[in-house]
């Protein structure tokens, strides 16, 4: 048995670490992209910014140079982080109430809820832009959410962790046909929903972090409230009754935190496949079970995955570069199909 204390150690250590890791991922977001900046131009941009009455995203550039670390790298940087620990954070609430350790956003019905209201949106209004359509979207996944706990609950009032799994998968079936028949329909809004529905932090206006950051934000304090009973919830619906836990009411509470996590990043920035899922896997080798400690570590390992996911995409691909989502497929497909074939991961 592993004495408490170096546990604590090796939990405070690896907390420490991930932060500088995601302080560099941060640099290389600003310093890099299709454009090479001298350090120095990237430096002073980011020092005026900051010091600007304007605020880091609103104050007026001196240069051309100074426009694109402001315009565009400061805002895809700040998006990408907080998108990355929200999904983190929503891949680990997910997967403690469901009792599913391949359980992400998909699985609950979420991104089919933002694609259809996004698609619907796009055919009806014409929109194009992200912050559009980005309530449309946010309203979808929140939809969705509330139809699978509903249904779920269904026949005894308990929204089991196998009624959630089952409701999700038959409101996604029903969504995504219903996305497909829009898409199909109108040429124009299948353009503008392929742009979306790629999952990508590039061409994402300041307007729409602002838009979503005090969702997250929310998100994620709900979260770290949540991490008690479901700390609970992990030794059996009945065990957590026998301790005090409203059951029921500890699940609606942890949706309505994936909801405004998971719905809040996946309208901003589309459908990001795998990190919901990965990130929580990758903390629990140094946390262990703790939601206390998986449920920061796993926003952390979020951020820093997404950051390093797009910088990764930059440099591939230049002088074009390859979106986000596509490179987080590519790496989580391969730690997916390890993660299936590891059977003491299958029961949380």
């Amino acid at each position: 048995m592993i004495h408490p204390g170096t546990v604590r150690r090796r939990r405070l250590t690896g907390l420490l670490l991930l932060v500088v890791l995601l302080t560099v991922a941060v640099v290389a977001s600003i310093a890099i992209g299709t454009r090479s900046l001298a350090p120095t131009t990237v430096f002073d941009a980011v020092t005026h910014a900051f010091g600007c009455d304007g605020g880091p995203f609103r104050c007026p550039a001196r240069s051309t140079a100074e426009e694109i670390v402001r315009e565009l790298r400061l805002p895809r940087t700040a998006l990408a982080l907080f998108a990355g620990v929200a999904l983190g954070v929503a891949g680990a609430l997910i997967q403690g109430y469901t009792r599913n350790p391949l359980a992400d956003a998909g699985l609950l019905g979420l991104n089919a809820g933002a694609g259809f209201l996004a698609a619907l949106s796009i055919f009806l209004f014409g929109f194009t832009a992200p912050a559009q359509y980005i309530w449309f979207a946010f309203a979808g996944s929140a939809i969705a959410g509330v139809i699978v706990f509903g249904v779920s609950s269904i026949g005894g009032g308990k929204a089991s962790p196998l009624s959630l799994i089952l409701a999700g998968a038959a409101v996604t079936a029903f969504l995504q046909a219903m996305t497909n028949a829009i898409i199909v329909l109108d040429n124009a809004a299948l353009d503008t929903y392929r742009f979306w529905v790629v999952g990508n932090v590039a061409g994402r206006e300041a307007e729409v972090f602002w838009e979503v950051l005090p969702f997250l934000v929310v998100g994620v304090g709900m979260a770290m409230a949540a991490a008690p009973s479901l700390n609970l919830l992990s030794l059996g619906d009945d065990v957590a009754r026998g301790l005090g836990v409203d059951v029921t009411r500890a699940r609606a509470f942890g949706l309505i935190a994936v909801v405004l996590l998971s719905g809040g990043a996946t309208a901003a920035i589309g459908p990001i496949a795998f990190l919901g899922l990965v990130v929580p896997h990758m903390a629990r080798t140094i946390t262990g079970p703790d939601n206390k400690w998986l449920i920061p570590y796993s926003g952390l390992f979020g951020g820093l995955l997404l950051l390093v996911a797009d910088v990764a995409g930059r440099v591939i691909a230049r002088p074009g570069e390859l979106q986000v989502g596509v490179m987080l497929a590519a790496i989580g497909a391969p730690f997916f199909i390890a993660l299936v074939r590891r059977k003491r991961l299958v029961a949380l």
